[in-house]
């Protein structure tokens, strides 16, 4: 397996600056272990992708290695419930972000991939 076959594709990435603060400012939010939800408006147009950005802070920790390690299990654990179909009602919103902090840097993989889960649910 060729590992970009592992990342999340193109056109479910949250890339630009203006697409993040628009989320941000419906300040719709929920969180869970250390990790905090937040999405933004509603869809109108069904065919549309939802784009999702992963978000940990250099206040969280200051060495980049432990921040890029919980955003790449973010990331995947997104991936796989993408890929399995389980999203939800998180492909009603045009955008999600998740913004890891302190508490969530400890965790592995499952208990991340669980918190992602019960948040996806959470969504209305």
């Amino acid at each position: 397996m060729l590992f970009w076959e592992n990342m999340l594709k193109k056109q479910y990435r949250l890339k630009n600056k203006s697409a993040f603060s628009a989320t941000y400012r419906v300040k719709k939010s929920f969180h869970k272990g250390g990790i905090t939800l937040f999405a933004g408006l509603l869809k109108k147009d069904e065919n549309s992708f939802t784009k999702a950005g992963f978000v940990v802070s250099k206040k969280t920790h200051k060495r980049a290695v432990k921040r890029n390690r919980l955003k790449r299990l973010m990331r995947e654990s997104y991936r796989l419930a993408l890929k399995s179909g389980k999203l939800y009602n998180s492909q009603k919103y045009m955008s999600l972000i998740f913004v890891g902090g302190e508490h969530a840097l400890g965790k592995n993989f499952h208990e991340v991939q669980n918190i992602i889960k019960n948040l996806l649910q959470r969504l209305e």
